[in-house]
Order: C-alpha cells, then sequence, then structure tokens
C-alpha cells in the first residue's frame, strides 16, 4: 500500500476556533509564496485560490499532499483580480519545497459534530462568547492532519475508503465506551456507526490513537474494563489516553468529577495500572495513558517519562506535567548559574518575576520558577469565568486576571502564557493580547508573554541579559 503523504509543518497547527473561514469559497486560499520558489516561478501570488491539483478538485490539504507529491503538477489558479481561472505548471528538483502556503488545513467547510455528547465541552461554554468557538468540529482530515479527535459518527463509506486508500494513519479517535448501550447514552444515536467505522478501520490496518472522556457512573467500573480489554485486543489501537470529564459552571448535569474525588482518582489509578502492566509485558509500550489531571487530583506522582512511549497524546493533556519536571530537573542542572545571574539583574532592576498560570500546574510550575536559583513566583488564577472544575492554564482568561491581580504591579515582571492567546491574539474571553498587556501595564508591571516552559524561559531571558 501507498504510505501516507508527509504533512508540512504549517498543516500540522492544532484547529483554531478563533479563525473564520468561508465554506462556500473556491479552493485552497493562498497565504504566502516563498521567493525563487517553483510556485513563484509559475506566476502564483498571494491572494490567488487553487481550485485543482492535476484535474482533482482541491478540498483539503490531503487531495494537495497526494496529488501533488511527484516532481511536477498542474494546477488550476483563480486569480480573484479578473475572475478568470488559468492553468499553471510547476515542476521542482527532488527534495526542493513547492513554496506555496495555503489558509488552513481543510478548504471546502469543516465538518461538524452530529452527536449529542452528555460530556461535550463546547455544549457547556458561556454564552455569548464569539461564534466559532461554538463550532464543534469533528472531521476525519484534522484528525489526520493536525491530532484532532474525531468520533468517526459522520463518516460514509467514501470516507472510510478515502481513509484506507491513502493510508491516513494515525486516526486520533474518540472510543469513550464499547458497549452499545452506554455509547448510545453518551454519545446519542449516531453512536454505532462511530464504532462500525472504527472497526473496519482497524480491519485495514489503520493505526489508531484513542480516547475516553472518564465520566463518574457512566462509562468508568466495569465498563472501562470492556473498553481497555476491547483495545489491549487490537494492537492497531497504539494509545489510549483516559481523561476526566470537565464541566463548567454553564450546565446542571455534572457537580461534580475525580477532581472533587481523591480516592475516586487513585481508584481509576490502580483499575488501569494491570493493562498498563501487561501490555509493558507484551509489547515493550504502556498504551493506556491516564491525565495528568487523576495524578494531580490522587495527590500520587505523576509516572517518569519512558511511560509515555514517546508522549504521543501529550496535546490530550496525557504527560505534561512530567515533561514539566524532567525540563526542570534538567536546566536547573544545566543553567544554575546562568539562572543566579537572571536572579540578580532582576533584584537590581526592583523586579520580581511573577509567572501566572491556572490551578492544576501552578505547584508544577512553581518548582522552576521559584527555586533558588530563580527566586520568582506563581500567581494562581482561579477560573471564575468558566467555574465548574477548570483550572487548566490554557484556558486561563483576561477578566480571571485582570480581576485576581493586585492593582499594583509596579515591581513586578509579569509572564503572561501565550497558550491563552489564539492566532489572532485573541483570548477565550475576547480580550485582545494587546489590551491585556496595556491594562496591565497600566498597574506597573512589565509584561512579556511568552511559553512558561522552563527552556523557553530561560531562552527568553538569555536574549534579554
Amino acid at each position: 500500500m501507498t504510505d501516507a503523504p508527509q504533512i508540512p509543518s504549517y498543516a500540522l497547527a492544532r484547529a483554531d476556533y478563533g479563525r473564520e473561514r468561508d465554506a462556500d469559497a473556491q479552493g485552497a486560499l493562498v497565504v504566502a509564496v516563498a521567493p525563487d520558489s517553483p510556485a513563484y516561478d509559475a506566476g502564483i501570488e498571494r491572494g490567488m485560490r487553487v481550485l485543482e491539483v492535476n484535474g482533482v478538485a482541491l478540498l483539503d490539504m490531503i487531495d494537495w499532499l497526494w496529488e501533488a507529491s511527484d516532481a511536477l503538477c498542474e494546477l488550476t489558479v483563480l486569480d480573484p483580480r479578473d475572475g478568470a481561472a488559468e492553468t499553471a505548471v510547476l515542476e521542482r528538483l527532488p527534495g526542493e519545497d513547492w513554496g506555496i502556503e495555503f489558509d488552513g488545513a481543510v478548504f471546502d467547510g469543516m465538518r461538524t459534530c452530529v452527536n449529542a455528547c452528555t460530556f461535550c465541552f463546547m455544549r457547556m461554554l458561556p454564552p455569548h462568547m464569539r461564534g466559532t468557538l461554538y463550532i464543534r468540529d469533528d472531521d476525519y482530515r484534522l484528525s489526520f492532519l493536525q491530532g484532532n479527535f474525531v468520533t468517526l459518527t459522520n463518516l460514509d463509506e467514501q470516507d472510510i475508503e478515502r481513509i484506507v486508500s491513502h493510508r491516513l494513519s494515525p486516526m486520533n479517535v474518540s472510543l469513550h465506551a464499547v458497549s452499545p448501550e452506554v455509547r448510545r447514552r453518551l454519545m446519542g444515536k449516531n453512536a454505532a456507526r462511530g464504532m462500525e467505522a472504527l472497526e473496519r478501520l482497524i480491519d485495514e490496518d489503520i493505526e489508531i490513537h484513542a480516547q475516553v472522556v472518564l465520566v463518574p457512573g457512566e462509562n468508568d467500573g466495569e465498563e472501562l474494563n470492556r473498553t481497555l480489554s476491547w483495545c489491549a485486543d487490537r494492537p492497531q489501537v497504539t494509545s489510549l489516553g483516559i481523561v476526566p470529564l470537565g464541566y463548567t459552571r454553564f450546565q446542571t448535569r455534572f457537580q461534580a468529577s475525580f477532581s472533587d474525588d481523591p480516592a475516586s482518582a487513585r481508584a481509576v489509578i490502580e483499575q488501569v495500572r494491570p493493562f498498563q502492566e501487561a501490555a509493558r509485558e507484551r509489547c515493550g509500550r504502556t498504551i493506556f495513558q491516564l491525565a495528568d489531571e487523576f495524578y494531580l487530583d490522587a495527590r500520587i506522582d505523576v509516572p517518569p517519562a519512558d511511560s509515555y512511549d514517546g508522549y504521543p497524546q501529550y496535546y490530550d493533556g496525557i504527560g505534561m506535567i512530567r515533561s514539566y519536571l524532567d525540563e526542570t530537573a534538567d536546566v536547573l542542572a544545566s543553567s544554575s548559574d546562568e539562572l543566579a545571574r537572571i536572579h540578580k539583574h532582576l533584584e537590581r532592576e526592583g523586579r520580581q518575576l511573577v509567572v501566572l498560570s491556572g490551578a492544576a500546574a501552578a505547584q508544577t510550575v512553581g518548582g522552576f520558577v521559584a527555586s533558588p536559583q530563580l527566586g520568582g513566583r506563581v500567581a494562581t488564577i482561579s477560573n471564575e469565568y468558566f467555574g465548574g472544575n477548570v483550572d487548566v492554564t490554557g484556558l486561563m482568561c483576561a477578566c480571571d486576571i485582570l480581576e485576581q491581580l493586585p492593582d499594583d504591579l509596579s515591581q513586578v515582571m509579569l509572564i503572561v502564557p501565550d497558550v491563552i492567546f489564539n492566532a489572532d491574539g485573541m483570548t477565550l474571553d475576547g480580550y485582545h493580547r494587546s489590551c491585556l498587556i496595556e491594562d496591565l501595564k497600566a498597574r506597573g508591571s512589565e509584561v512579556i508573554v511568552t511559553s512558561t516552559m522552563p527552556r523557553d524561559l530561560l531562552d527568553h531571558f538569555r536574549t534579554r541579559y
């Protein structure tokens, strides 16, 4: 079978719900052309639209990667300045990039969810947020291209054939449960189609990274055992991420989760452990991965790095704490003198380093920021905007930051995590980065927006001092 095409880095970005797309627009919008590239030489310019590749309508990046994989390709290009569609022939040398970048990964409109999941976080959002935040994507193409989790419930036979024939592997699949009655209760009437499609993909040897959102009293206990056993019997499932139910104050169905009950979090860890041990014995990999929240909620140390199998579900909140802890240890060991020098610079400037964090990671971040070498502190921001059990840094909102920080920040160098902003510089509650920075500076602080990973913080200060 043909191998899956290589995905360019700009197509690998996580889905950004803050950017709107015109689903009626034709083809793929060109947003950048590299100078002296094959696309440049063929006369393609920013703002044009590529309608076809080798006579195939260009609907998504998969079409592009598949059709434009050789040394020569023929494009049908629409120039919006005169509305004319012309043919452009591109030719490249071995290993040369075409030099063309498109706006996103899908060009014909994102496929949305047809389910009614009881635990859907998108249905628990506050009212009056910007409209794109309420889009519930469930697009198999974004699963392959960007790592989004999909349920497969909206796939038709042509979609399945395309996944198989194009070897779109791995696929990230929201499994949640395997018993038909539990899946229907959790996901709605289309749940059976998702399982049927998943079995088909597994039969065709498509690699699967699966996910379970664990809902107390629904798919835990014996149902979780059935799900774990089902995955253990299928080597195509190379990882199963288990994440706890998250809920906001904007719903009435849930009042508690594993975050509210350390004993239940510990019980889940113990329940999964035998499956992890058996998998390591069988194939040398853990496979069954628990979200960091379970260990934090249970007040148990997260596992060592080799338990995470290379972090295949890192962006599902699995292994982030371990990664931060290990990076902290490495940076403190290798750059202790450098950190101490940065600390002295801050003292001479009369500033204290303060790093913002959600409650979930505050203690972990503090292990680096508040170390004797760096001498800073963490300001933990409680998520009042979402409420419920939401406590991760990535969902932190500007209104909570402004409400909970003191009015006088005149002796503070404030680090704002860049993860709270989307590609357009907006927070979830609708503040632009520049406005938040301006408001914080008005209180006297110096404000820096950057990653709060230890190496990234160190690299930032290296450029400063």
